[in-house]
Formats: structure tokens, C-alpha cells, sequence
């Protein structure tokens, strides 16, 4: 909180108090009629206004504003504070904090946020209030008949908060990083392009795994009529592999005697006869 126009503040002043010191030096003061260290806070009824109005009520402060405010009753015969204002409300949040001087117990701090709208369906904004009083067992002023008034005085400190959300052109530009690849995306696409999706047969015959024909055949229940499957022709699907014309080839056994029309092939590293 810097000083604007009021020439009692000197050039420089800063007002950044505690919360003990809001308490002793400023609104046990007002609330006794005695004159504060620097007369700084205004006496404003800040519940006759909407929080965006309030820093125009002061002659200080640029990104906090400190107010003297009364407050009275939501019921004749209640005691909680009504908390409604021209376009909304404000709403208590978190846990009051005890504020303490010496180890006393001399007031208590509490929360708030205001909302536009009529409860329960306001719309919460940034907005934000630190409402200190004193401890309740000050001696209570003599109320008048009628009177809606709770507290005399209560302080107020009211900001607005720092909006979380990104500029519009930061989100953008984060965006548009996200869908650049990065180098090591690119890396891992080219090396993937590298590894053949396809195996030729040559390749499948180099294989020890398969292991030779021969083994095929020694099963006396064999198949023959599915072995001899058709193989394509094409030497552009299997470049390195050369095919020969098909012959018959002569199997005999004790209990078969089959001709099988296999497929030859000719390898340049193996040849399979």
C-alpha cells in the first residue's frame, strides 16, 4: 500500500502492517475513539458498495485497500453479521485465525470472498477480504433499541487476487509447442522406418528355427495334399529370392508313396535343393 495524493504521508511511505499491528495500533483505537499512528484508513461502510468501487473510498493504496467499516445484523434478534452487497455477497472461507500480542488473545482474523449473484447460486470472483476484530471479551457498547448494529468497527482489508489462468497468447504458444515434434520423435520415427515391415522368404529360410523339410515328412499321418500350397510367382515381392520351375520330388516310405509338387528355391548365400 503506497501513498497517492495525501500530503500527511511522507514521500515513500509504505503501509504494510501485521495483522498484530492492525489490531493494537489501528482498530483497538477506533474502537476507543483514539487517534491512529497515521491516518490512513478510512471509515467506509463497504457493504454499500461492490469491491471494484471500494478503491476509489481511499486516497492510498494501489494493490490492497484497508477500510474502518461497521457492521449489523442479518436478524433483529441474531448475531450473525449480514454480508450482502449492492450485486452479491461475501462468503466466509477457510478457518478464522487467532491473532495474539505478547500472548494475549486480542482479535480474530477471518476470510472471505465475494460472489455476484443471490445465494446459493452466486458466481465467485477474485475478490478477496481479511475482516479483523477484537477478542469478545471487550466490553460491548450500550446498543440502542431497534438497532440492526453489530459491531461498531471492524477492519477490513480487501484485494483482488491474481488470476491463475494463462494470457491468451501464452496458451496458444503452449499449444502449438505441444503439436511440434521434437527431435527426438523425429529420431525415433527414422529409425523406425529402418527396420523392414515385411521378411522375405529367403529370410524365413535362413532361419534355424524352421529347420529342414525332411523333419516335416518323417510324421507318418503327414499331409501332403496341404504342403504343396501355392507360392506367388512375383520376383518384385521377393527380390532376393530367385524361384525355379517346380519338379516332383519323390518320397517313399513304408506306408506312403506320394509324389509331392514342391517349390525350389535358390538363394544367393544358401542353395535348397
Amino acid at each position: 500500500m503506497v501513498r497517492k495524493d495525501n500530503p500527511n504521508l511522507p514521500p515513500g511511505f509504505r503501509f504494510h502492517p501485521t495483522d498484530e499491528e492492525l489490531i493494537m495500533f489501528y482498530l483497538r483505537n477506533q474502537a476507543l475513539s483514539k487517534p491512529c499512528p497515521v491516518s490512513i484508513i478510512p471509515e467506509v461502510d463497504i457493504y454499500k458498495f461492490d469491491p471494484w468501487e471500494l478503491p476509489e473510498k481511499t486516497e492510498s493504496g494501489e494493490k490492497e485497500w484497508y477500510f474502518f467499516t461497521p457492521r449489523d445484523r442479518k436478524y433483529p434478534n441474531g448475531a450473525r453479521p449480514n454480508r450482502a452487497a449492492v450485486s452479491g455477497y461475501w462468503k466466509a472461507t477457510g478457518t478464522d485465525k487467532t491473532i495474539y500480542s505478547a500472548s494475549k488473545y486480542v482479535g480474530v482474523k477471518k476470510s472471505l470472498v465475494f460472489y455476484k449473484g443471490r445465494p446459493p447460486k452466486g458466481t465467485k470472483t477474485d475478490w478477496i477480504m481479511h475482516e479483523y476484530r477484537l477478542n469478545e471479551s471487550r466490553p460491548q457498547p450500550t446498543k440502542k433499541i431497534g438497532s440492526m448494529r453489530l459491531d461498531d468497527w471492524v477492519l477490513c482489508r480487501i484485494y483482488k487476487k491474481k488470476s491463475a489462468e494463462r494470457p491468451l497468447e501464452q496458451r496458444e504458444e503452449h499449444i502449438s509447442n505441444q503439436n511440434v515434434p521434437s527431435d527426438d520423435h523425429n529420431a525415433m520415427e527414422m529409425q523406425s522406418k529402418k527396420i523392414p515391415r515385411t521378411f522375405s522368404l529367403a529370410h524365413l529360410w535362413e532361419l534355424e528355427s524352421l529347420g529342414s523339410i525332411s523333419h516335416l515328412l518323417d510324421d507318418d499321418h503327414t499331409n501332403y495334399d496341404n504342403i504343396g500350397a501355392a507360392v506367388p510367382q512375383s520376383s518384385t515381392l521377393f527380390p532376393e529370392t530367385r524361384f525355379l520351375e517346380p519338379h516332383f520330388v519323390k518320397f517313399e516310405d513304408e506306408n506312403h508313396n506320394a509324389y509331392l509338387n514342391q517349390t525350389s528355391f535358390y538363394n544367393p548365400m544358401l542353395q535348397f535343393q
